[in-house]
């Protein structure tokens, strides 16, 4: 059995090796897309479940006040980004009226525009209201973006980007979609 200093060394090592894989023009990409939304005045909708609706919902923080306009930052955009994963009395109620599967569409039916981008996050990619999500967002003309790992799952052919951390390791895939939402803040404040 393997000492917790050679579990902690293993843990940051095989990290590193999944950081160096990554691809940063998938990053840019996404980069791209959300400044778009920025720009016209759209709006970005986050979710997932589990950890990842903990990810959507940061998403909703960091882009919200980090990139917001604001007296230090006059003649900025904001970016208009909301959690579909953060509104629990919604969310059950949808679940419990309709389907879990319609958690995540059922709210962009009701807010979303065409124009406006969607940001599905599921580590497995095979989160089933992540994907119903998707589908909707692309019904409605929404760019569609995928924060996965693994090989994308079900939810890549859904997606106008996806975003594939290259590990089969579901923490380190949830780890490094943070980090995502830390690089791609850093460029859209660093403009």
């Amino acid at each position: 059995m393997a000492s917790d200093l050679e579990t902690i060394q293993n843990y940051i090592n095989d990290f590193k090796l999944t950081l160096e894989r990554l691809s940063p023009e998938s990053i840019t990409a996404v980069i791209k897309v959300l400044r778009k939304a920025r720009d016209n005045k759209k709006h970005v909708f986050s979710f997932g479940n589990g950890s990842s609706a903990g990810t959507a919902d940061v998403l909703g923080v960091a882009y919200g006040k980090g990139v917001l306009k604001n007296s230090l930052l006059p003649g900025r955009a904001s970016l208009r980004l909301i959690s579909l994963a953060s509104n629990m009395p919604l969310f059950s109620a949808w679940a419990n009226d309709s389907a879990f599967e319609d958690v995540f569409s059922e709210q962009l039916l009701t807010m979303g525009d065409e124009g406006d981008a969607a940001i599905g996050i599921s580590a497995s990619g095979n989160s089933p209201n992540v994907i119903k999500g998707l589908q909707t967002a692309r019904h409605m003309n929404m760019t569609t973006i995928g924060w996965t790992g693994f090989d994308g799952g079900k939810m890549k052919e859904f997606c106008d980007i996806c975003f594939t951390v290259p590990s089969s390791n579901m923490e380190h895939i949830e780890d490094i979609h943070m980090i995502l939402n830390h690089i791609i803040l850093h460029c859209l404040r660093n403009e």
